[in-house]
């Protein structure tokens, strides 16, 4: 592969803290890829220390942080009081578990509260990333040149940890906003991946298209640009994979698939793996937070990202739930001293995973699951995630797209875009097979659209409540 560097980044020299006592990492411009590969360095080694030493770590750096905000900030100043925190020998699990949570409508209506006046020296506020508001309205957290870097740090470890070749074309079919102009039918055209992976390797050429555009036309695109890698959501890859299995074509040259965004399962894992002969690899992360969770290159479930943050997942008694149990993940920005988020409910659901075999000491989450809006609602008030599995749409009529919306505990719509009017019998049995998946024998009914528009962000929601939206989490 034609790089500029070793595909391992050079060994770090136990470098000197820039940041004095407020960062375990060091900090330097984010654009400057000596830090990067530094950071990267220092990635490769703490991903194979014990738990306790990672947890151990986490509990340093944030009190760091703690130091920080005790001086600074009224906000946290209370919430630390109500843990019983008031000083760093306070710091410990049991009063760690009595900080107060921090729900998205908090950091909705008090972003300029919880962001610091003045960070500390050597933290440069950047700027503010924002959410897509697929859930309300959006969240703005201010960020610094440390949560950049840190990043791209992560973005180049689940490059490295997929064994990805550089020098493949790089494909893309996501929203781009007002970043490039990638109609159909060329797209964009760019020199490389794009940072951080231009910052380390010389790489092959990148390619994009907008995923506002005709699914065929997507496809289309894709067999005549013929990128090694395709990174997209996975319902857009859900699409394209059952366009492919209709005609048999493939998309020859893919090497690997990456996804993001949306949850994963592994009836779309074998559907693409049976489309394009390749496999799936995805990642966990927000706009608020950073990265989150990736997915281990030996095994389909994620590695926590826990040298950027303190991920935990509880119960509904806020108890730390067990491997196999589902709960609510909060998270703990741990690096960010602009703009800290502290036991902040992302408003995902996640299942703790055992102890990974790769070796890593990185907490599991085996399944990403969603939001409280993605949970169907049965008659008698409980709720799961519905295992749709909805690969029997063309199988059973010419549907081009769909969408099930749950208006209340009675009413499951089925939104469907299709290439000719269904007949009768088509539509009965898509009815039983739709509420056979949903394991109730709801009354579907079944409205026709022109399209079904993807959120602003370019995200896509196969199921969708709308029941009791007022008993939701705020911000949901």
């Amino acid at each position: 592969m034609s790089k500029r560097r070793a595909n391992t980044p050079r060994t770090a020299t136990s470098p000197r803290n820039a940041h004095g006592r407020h960062h375990l990492f060091p900090s330097f411009a984010a654009d400057d890829g000596n830090a990067l590969e530094v950071v990267l360095e220092q990635l490769e080694q703490s991903q194979w220390q014990r738990p306790e030493q990672i947890q151990q770590r986490q509990w340093e750096q944030f009190s760091l942080l703690f130091d920080v905000l005790r001086t600074r900030s009224e906000f946290y100043k209370r919430r630390f009081r109500q843990a019983g925190m008031t000083k760093a020998t306070d710091i410990t699990s049991e009063n760690w578990r009595r900080l107060p949570i921090l729900t998205r409508q908090q950091l909705q209506s008090g972003t300029d509260t919880i962001k610091l006046a003045k960070p500390p020296a050597g933290h440069r506020r950047l700027g503010m990333a924002m959410t897509s508001g697929s859930t309300g309205t959006p969240v703005r957290v201010a960020t610094t040149d440390s949560t950049r870097l840190l990043w791209q740090a992560f973005v180049m470890r689940e490059h490295l940890w997929q064994q990805r070749d550089f020098s493949a074309r790089l494909g893309a079919i996501r929203h781009f906003g007002g970043e490039v102009e990638a109609r159909y039918p060329h797209g964009v055209q760019l020199a490389d991946w794009g940072p951080p992976v231009n910052r380390l390797y010389r790489s092959g050429p990148g390619m994009a298209l907008d995923i506002h555009t005709d699914p065929a036309q997507r496809l289309e695109w894709l067999r005549r640009c013929r990128p090694g890698y395709l990174v997209t959501f996975p319902s857009n890859a859900a699409a394209l994979a059952a366009l492919s299995l209709q005609d048999g074509a493939g998309l020859p040259g893919l090497k690997g698939v990456r996804l993001l965004s949306e949850p994963v399962d592994e009836v779309l894992r074998e559907s693409i793996r049976t489309a394009w002969g390749v496999g799936v690899s995805d990642s966990y992360s927000a706009q608020e937070t950073g990265a989150l969770a990736i997915q281990c290159p030996e095994f389909p479930h994620y590695h926590v990202q826990s040298e950027n943050v303190l991920l935990e997942v509880v119960d509904d008694e806020g108890r730390p739930c067990r491997p196999g149990e589902v709960g609510r993940v909060l998270v703990s920005t741990l690096h960010n001293f602009a703009m800290p988020l502290l036991r902040y409910e992302i408003g995902d659901f996640a299942e703790v995973g055992e102890p990974c075999p790769c070796g890593r000491g990185l907490p599991v989450l085996r399944r990403i699951l969603g939001r409280v809006r993605n949970m169907l609602t049965l008659p008698d008030g409980s709720r799961h995630w519905p295992s749709l599995a909805a690969t029997f749409y063309r199988e059973v009529a010419p549907v081009i797209q769909h969408q099930l919306v749950q208006h209340d505990v009675n009413d499951i719509e089925a939104r469907l875009v299709v290439e000719r009017p269904l007949t009768a019998g088509e539509e009965g049995l898509l009815r039983d097979m739709i509420a056979a998946r949903l394991g109730y024998p709801f009354a579907v009914r079944i409205s026709y659209c022109d399209t079904i528009e993807r959120s602003t962000a370019g995200k896509f929601e196969e199921f969708l409540s709308l029941v009791d939206r007022q008993s939701l989490p705020p911000g949901e």
